[in-house]
């Protein structure tokens, strides 16, 4: 909504993101692997414990590194939540892959482990976790399922950096495992991402792929005489100029993680009781979560009247959206079979959610607008719709 009072996202700046983009030009290395992409990769390293991280143009083509690094043929199977955004999808289908879309738990609206052993088959080539609003799925549960299977597990934690599950952090589970810097995200650089590897066996290819499909890396590393095309790639390099803005973010993590969730709690604890009123869902945090603070969202009893409530904010200059339509009911999904897939939670979900505006740099102003005027909406009171 143009001109909205309280827009959904207002990108914020840190601090330093001038002062860094400033000295990457005054280097000369505005292209990617420069001095800014090895500080953003050394730092989440050494946060998430990984045995190598390699900065993006955005989780979309982190994605697609891990679709390569599969080695996915035409014909092979990745099982993915339903209520995911299309990336998560598009990155195995380029491969040629048959998505096998899997529904959601109705309390954090993770990938529902209960549902995923029926759908492995001698085919399937791996198991995509999307880490919901970033708190953790069931990730002890999704790995003792894909060992047994013999198949990895790869984390969509694009809303999850720095997020736990078990005091552990979100992307260290799986062997591989992808970020996101977009905008929206907590700490940006306009478009951006990451592929976090945790099984070191994948490195050497990562980095070849990474560079285009050549050995370029060995080479500056004096391992090699010369560097040519040795494996399929494309050119996945951030400019260091995106990386000298994102290294500002990173750098200041901890105030903005701060920031966000004291917005959160504002929201969670001031609309508790509105909430229960009126007979709508508030996030679920499991006790073994820690929230990275990602997203606010509120699950209405039906469609209908989460439609009503976006419009009724939108008139009072508020900007609320929906989120993910079910994967498997899409135009590309039905074409792969979709339509007789069981995602109910999905499809109910999908329906009634609407996500509150959310940024760093909000305002105690507007979040009081933003609270007062959810309070003078009252919903109607029916029984949620689905699995809620």
């Amino acid at each position: 909504m143009a001109g909205a009072t309280i827009p959904f996202n207002r990108p914020g700046l840190a601090g330093n993101e001038w002062r860094y983009i400033s000295e990457a030009l005054e280097a000369m290395h505005i292209s990617g692997d420069g001095a800014f992409t090895k500080k953003c990769q050394a730092l989440l390293e050494n946060e998430l414990g990984a045995a190598r991280v390699l900065l993006t143009t955005s989780c979309t083509a982190a994605l697609e590194m891990t679709a390569l690094l599969l080695n996915l043929r035409e014909g092979d199977e990745i099982i993915v939540p339903s209520f995911a955004f299309v990336s998560t999808v598009n990155a195995y289908v380029l491969r040629g892959a048959v998505p096998v879309f899997c529904d959601i738990r109705p309390d954090t609206l993770n990938l529902d482990e209960s549902k995923i052993e029926e759908l492995i088959t001698p085919r399937s080539k791996g198991i995509v976790v999307v880490h919901y609003a970033g708190i953790g799925a069931e990730m002890e549960h999704i790995l003792r399922i894909a060992d047994n299977a013999g198949i990895p597990v790869i984390e969509d934690n694009a809303h999850g950096l720095f997020g736990k599950r078990g005091g552990r952090y979100l992307g260290s589970f799986g062997p591989l495992a992808t970020q996101s810097f977009h905008e929206t995200k907590n700490f940006f650089c306009g478009e951006g991402g990451a592929l976090v590897i945790n099984e070191a066996a994948f490195v050497d290819r990562a980095e070849v792929l990474w560079e285009k499909g050549t050995n370029r890396k060995r080479f500056f590393q004096g391992l090699v005489d010369k560097y040519s095309w040795i494996d399929v790639g494309s050119s996945f390099l951030p400019s260091d100029l995106l990386a000298a803005f994102l290294y500002a973010q990173l750098e200041a993590r901890h105030a903005i993680q701060k920031k966000r969730g004291a917005i959160w709690h504002r929201y969670h604890n001031e609309l508790k009781e509105w909430a229960m009123e009126n007979n709508v869902q508030q996030p679920c945090i499991p006790k073994e979560c820690e929230n990275p603070y990602h997203m606010y969202y509120l699950l209405l009893p039906d469609g209908e009247q989460r439609n009503a409530f976006i419009q009724a904010m939108h008139q009072k200059g508020i900007m609320c959206v929906f989120h993910y339509l079910p994967l498997h009911l899409s135009q590309m999904g039905i074409r792969f079979g979709g339509r007789a897939a069981q995602c109910p939670v999905t499809e109910s979900v999908s329906d009634r959610i609407v996500r509150l505006p959310f940024f760093t740099g909000m305002t105690d102003s507007e979040i009081d607008t933003l609270i007062a005027a959810i309070k003078t909406i009252s919903i109607p009171f029916r029984k949620p719709h689905g699995l809620s």
